[in-house]
């Protein structure tokens, strides 16, 4: 859904929530744009009131800039924003924007452009994930994710970074769990980092993670003939909880990472859902796991 379809579809305002710092930015930006638009205002007044260039303004209505606490009661009286309710909503959305991020303590193993990944996954409702090379990050033991890591990084990067990947994991445990979809490719499951005794581990978790409500897994068997070709390897889509927030892909590369947005996004959309029907459905699973497991 685009942003302006999401606006529309949504409408008013939220009643104050717990978010991640860059998805309060993201809600803060898109709701101050609708004020403006609402109000007949032009990026130009924005302009005025802040004493920012135009180009700022545009990073902020996408969530890529943060307001302090009297920009927002600024941009709020000139655009004839009155409801008290509505500003201490907005209010609440800056001070989060504001706020320490929850994985401050992994700053050290953590790259800049992996930030918005962590603060978006925690927040999804929704996470889409395709995988070419290894099992996801959200449905693997830490054993596996250690000896994975530990494959490219030294092993006090490992630890680390498996602690942190563990903390990502408890948003399938949480009372209101994240939903997860899932499809991987055969060949990432035929792999043993670690030896065998970490694969049966790690296979026994994924039997289990199919009888969870909440997770839907799919294997993409070696011979699928309908398998849309994937140039970008694995990618992930991120569903916000908030209606007015667009979707979000997340590409990571050899040494980056990057999120497509609008048209860029859309290919990505009808890669998924063609990966979905190529895949064997998710009902045959666990058969499918429990013959590679008979192979390793």
């Amino acid at each position: 859904m685009s942003t302006v379809a999401a606006e529309q579809a949504g409408g008013g305002f939220h009643e104050e929530w717990e978010a991640g710092p860059t998805v309060a930015r993201m809600v803060l930006g898109a709701q101050l744009r609708r004020l403006r638009e609402a109000g007949g205002h032009s990026l130009e007044d924005a302009e005025a009131v802040l004493r920012r260039p135009r180009e700022w303004i545009s990073r902020l209505e996408l969530g890529r800039a943060v307001l302090r606490l009297r920009e927002v009661a600024d941009l709020c009286a000139a655009y004839g924003a009155t409801d008290r309710a509505a500003l201490a909503t907005l209010l609440g959305l800056a001070r989060q924007a504001n706020a320490p991020r929850w994985w401050a303590a992994f700053r050290d193993v953590v790259p800049p452009w992996y930030e918005p990944y962590l603060e978006l996954e925690q927040s999804a409702s929704l996470i889409r994930a395709y995988e070419a090379q290894v099992v996801p990050d959200l449905l693997q033991t830490e054993a596996y994710t250690r000896a994975l890591i530990e494959e490219h990084r030294p092993a006090g990067d490992a630890e680390r970074l498996a602690a942190l990947r563990a903390v990502r994991r408890r948003i399938l445990d949480r009372p209101a769990p994240a939903r997860l979809w899932a499809v991987i490719e055969e060949a990432a499951l035929r792999r043993a980092p670690g030896g065998r005794a970490v694969a049966f581990a790690q296979f026994e978790h994924l039997l289990d993670v199919c009888d969870l409500p909440h997770v839907t897994l799919q294997v993409l068997p070696l011979a699928a003939a309908e398998a849309p070709p994937v140039a970008g390897g694995s990618f992930t889509l991120l569903r916000p909880p908030q209606p007015e927030l667009p979707d979000v892909v997340y590409v990571e590369r050899l040494n980056g990472a990057v999120y497509p947005s609008g048209p860029d996004a859309v290919p990505y959309w009808h890669t998924m859902n063609r990966l979905v029907l190529a895949a064997a459905p998710a009902a045959a699973t666990q058969s499918i796991l429990w013959r590679i497991l008979r192979g390793l």
